[in-house]
């Protein structure tokens, strides 16, 4: 039997032990998805006041049909796959963790840049099969005094750029239409023209947002402006890059490769072209999985979820217009 005086949070996938006894101990119920099929959240949200989401989408129709449901928990920072405006029209809170997942993020992006220009990936298969030789033939580059361009000059864009600085003396350079300059953060050039960022980078760290403006924004013409020894970095959706371009681009030898942790379907099919392709890192959406980080984004989620539950403000609140409402 239910137990009626506690709050539902149904948990669409599983999340750390620390946030799930966060909510236990706040009172909640928790109800686990057997799935992330749309028709299999639609049963189980009807019955739940709250929900924790880490990747599966949370479409309109699963908003809607939850009659209880008073506050959505990202389970770490982007929300493109929750129906926001479902749920400001609902006037249902969305809380997430925009800094539990920033340094794992942050390091993923260095490592990609790391392995491309030490060309670690074909170096290590080599050794592994006995092709010792190529050690002559496998020339790699450095990253020291690199120039290195930021998309996306936000929370996990700004820790990249620190660390290259600090580690590498990298020149950064950062592209964001919505920075203002007087607040860019130390060390950070901030660069108006697209054409001329493109162009003048070595390495390009993509860590926009998924949105209307941003998805494609790194096509054909973009990607004909980096220099044939330019590597691109993608840790923020798959959608931001024309992937066919892309893949064109690498085949023929225009950029010098690509490191990316995300793409426009997935998981991409079996077949995709970048699994045949030495020039590139790939990682399954998976940057943000160390064990530090999935605690912080449990318990971020959890702490948020129960914070709109028990009538308080959350200190992460993505949509702030339905709470003074």
């Amino acid at each position: 039997m239910k137990n009626e005086g506690k709050k539902r949070v149904l948990l669409v996938q599983p999340i750390a032990e620390e946030g799930m006894q966060l909510l236990r101990d706040g009172g909640a119920e928790l109800v686990s998805a057997s799935d992330i099929r749309e028709e299999t959240l639609l049963r189980l949200v009807a019955d739940c006041d709250g929900l924790i989401v880490r990747t599966a989408e949370i479409s309109d129709a699963v908003i809607r049909a939850g009659r209880r449901l008073k506050v959505i928990a990202r389970h770490g920072v982007g929300v493109d796959r929750i129906a926001m405006e479902t749920a400001n029209e609902l006037r249902i809170p969305v809380v997430n963790g925009p800094y539990s997942n920033l340094e794992p993020l942050a390091e993923h992006a260095i490592a990609f840049m790391l392995m491309l220009a030490k060309k670690m990936v074909p170096s290590d298969r080599a050794a592994r099969e006995g092709r010792f030789s190529v050690r002559n033939d496998y020339i790699g580059a450095e990253l020291w005094q690199k120039t290195l361009g930021i998309v996306g000059v936000g929370r996990i864009g700004r820790e990249v750029a620190r660390k290259a600085r600090v580690a590498f003396s990298m020149r950064v350079l950062g592209f964001d239409p919505y920075l203002a300059p007087e607040n860019a953060p130390e060390g950070v050039e901030l660069v108006s023209d697209l054409e001329a960022f493109f162009r003048a980078c070595d390495f390009i760290s993509l860590h926009c947002q998924l949105t209307d403006e941003t998805r494609g924004m790194v096509g054909e013409r973009e990607i004909g402006w980096m220099k044939p020894t330019a590597f691109l970095i993608n840790l923020a959706r798959g959608e931001v890059v024309d992937e066919p371009a892309l893949v064109k681009a690498l085949e023929e030898g225009r950029i010098a490769g690509l490191g990316t942790d995300v793409y426009a379907v997935e998981p991409p099919p079996k077949d995709h072209p970048f699994f045949r392709m030495d020039n590139v890192v790939l990682t399954p959406h998976m940057s943000a999985h160390t064990r530090e980080a999935m605690v912080r984004m449990a318990v971020d989620a959890a702490a948020g979820l129960l914070d709109v539950l028990a009538g308080r403000r959350p200190q992460y609140l993505v949509n702030p217009k339905v709470w003074s409402t």
